[in-house]
């Protein structure tokens, strides 16, 4: 084959697969999916994490994830084979498709085994909408990649150093996966395909560059190093590290604004309590006004006040907590006689906004959310005790990853302690579809950092007033900027600030989210979505749910 028909037949064929998947999926139709589409017939690993991450989601027993594992690994190797031979460099000796497809099926074996750990991070991210798990998944997948490309092209190139050309090619990879994933997407239904088969033509063209950058690298260095297992454990300890970095080292206040450190100016009418984040702590210090006060984790003590915490109080579920909440509403509404204003970063948010959604309550009049988890309860894994259920093997990988990662930790976080199995089970369909949706009666408004445009799908689910701003999750509190909008807001004043930058990381990220899981399938959720609901519907945002009966 001339190689001017080898290069078309090598974009047809990159381009088939991503085709077939957005048909498909428009068809449904399965929106929220469609970030995923360019990286079905993407390089070494995007491909394997683009299949791993829908079989985590989508599998509810151990057979049916051990014959899908096996699907995937076959079909994936099989069709990588033939992207390589297609794209081999014209006058260079190529292998037989034979060896070829032996070689890649042993890569696809491995780099599935590889992946699957990461994967299983993304389906967790889906879980509890926090960026910390994408960006943990993330990070290998770009550290594991020109070494994997080199290992496709023939045996022993698992050591030595990949060349720089290599390495820019991958780079050039996660870049045009992103802005892909966000342009399939953004368009219309009916151009949801077409924009599928120009991806992947890309694909085919970077299958094209990488492979010819690994066939023809004239040097490598470190040639006799086994390079390939070094680059693995260091993408195993990316999740390891990156926890240690960011836990919390002390049990005194962690939620205490300055804003709310003094007494409140006159203006303020509220009441105020703050809800800390997972993982804070109170001391049982006042605030710097007697109508502010902290939400505890703990309850309050028998003048109504909150008492001590730790950071493992923290760790009970949801609902749990807004318990709690009530009864600290009403004694603070019974002390100053004020209308009460809820603020709360993080799991405080998701308490807050449990405690509203329940319960209409005239005595709370506004809700300010710093950090919130703007979109949980996408995903599921069942309880370490079931032996079914949506989920099933990637909960397991979850529970050996938090192993590793919370080694030497009093109070670790696990995937099943009761705050995150509050946020997928029968109530994952309300923190989905309700977190970021109006309640009446209450003046609501989100605190969002930058980084949350990377959490969720970029569906239209923000429905209340934001002020955005550049920072990392739980940032926002202490800018002096950001403090005097939460007392305008808290004045009664309207305050939004959205940044136009915030919609394009919202597309960048998309190509990197797991699947949502189908609402209507799973029978935990089933009690609570409205009846009629398609299994594949477009989210149902800010509409009723049913109650349980």
């Amino acid at each position: 084959m001339r190689p001017t028909h080898r290069l078309l037949a090598l974009l047809g064929l990159a381009a088939a697969v991503p085709l077939a998947e957005a048909v498909i999926l428009v068809r449904i139709p399965f929106r929220n999916a469609e970030g995923l589409i360019p990286q079905s017939s993407a390089v070494w690993p995007y491909d394997s994490y683009h299949d791993m991450r829908w079989l985590l989601v989508y599998h509810n027993s151990w057979l049916m994830f051990g014959l899908l594992l096996l699907g995937a690994i076959v079909l994936r190797g099989l069709y990588s084979a033939a992207l390589v031979g297609l794209a081999w460099p014209a006058g260079v000796r190529r292998p037989s498709y034979r060896a070829l497809a032996r070689r890649n099926l042993e890569v696809a074996a491995f780099t599935a085994v590889l992946v699957l750990p990461f994967a299983a991070y993304a389906v967790a991210a889906s879980v509890v909408s926090l960026s910390w798990f994408l960006f943990a998944s993330l990070g290998p997948m770009i550290i594991l990649a020109p070494f994997l490309q080199r290992m496709a092209v023939g045996r022993g190139l698992w050591r030595g150093l990949p060349s720089a050309e290599l390495v820019g090619w991958s780079l050039l990879d996660f870049v045009v996966i992103s802005v892909a994933g966000g342009a399939v997407w953004q368009v219309p239904a009916l151009m949801t395909p077409l924009v599928a088969a120009v991806a992947g033509a890309v694909n085919g063209l970077l299958w094209n560059l990488t492979v010819r950058a690994a066939v023809l690298q004239p040097r490598v260095r470190w040639r006799r190093v086994p390079v390939v297992p070094i680059a693995v454990v260091l993408a195993l300890a990316t999740p390891l590290v990156s926890q240690v970095i960011t836990s919390p080292r002390h049990d005194r206040n962690t939620f205490v604004p300055p804003a709310l450190d003094r007494p409140l100016p006159a203006r303020v009418r509220y009441a105020v309590i703050l809800l800390a984040g997972h993982e804070s702590a109170y001391d049982g210090r006042p605030l710097g006004d007697p109508a502010a006060e902290l939400f505890s984790y703990a309850g309050l003590d028998a003048d109504g006040r909150p008492l001590p915490y730790r950071r493992y109080d923290t760790h009970r579920s949801v609902n749990s907590s807004a318990e709690l909440l009530a009864a600290q509403v009403d004694a603070l509404h019974r002390r100053t006689g004020r209308p009460i204003a809820l603020v709360g970063r993080s799991e405080g948010a998701m308490v807050a906004r449990r405690y509203l959604g329940d319960r209409p309550d005239p005595r709370v009049q506004a809700l300010a959310m710093f950090s919130p988890l703007v979109r949980a309860g996408r995903a599921y894994y069942p309880p370490p005790d079931a032996s079914t259920g949506w989920g099933l093997a990637a909960g397991w990988l979850l529970r050996g990853m938090f192993a590793v990662t919370q080694v030497g930790r009093t109070a670790a976080t696990t995937p099943d302690e009761p705050f995150i199995r509050s946020l997928m089970d029968e109530d994952g369909p309300f923190f989905r579809l309700h977190m970021m949706c109006p309640v009446p009666g209450v003046r609501a408004i989100a605190f969002l950092p930058t980084v949350t445009a990377s959490e969720a799908p970029p569906d239209p689910y923000i429905r209340i007033p934001t002020v955005e701003a550049p920072s990392f999750h739980g940032g926002l509190i202490g800018r002096p900027v950001i403090e005097d909008q939460l007392i305008n807001f808290l004045a009664g004043e309207d305050v939004n600030a959205r940044r136009r930058e915030y919609g394009l990381l919202e597309r960048l990220g998309a190509a990197w989210h797991a699947p949502n899981l189908a609402l209507r399938i799973n029978p935990v959720w089933e009690p609570t979505v409205p009846s009629g609901t398609p299994a594949f519907s477009t989210e149902l945002y800010c509409r009723p749910l049913r109650q349980p009966d």
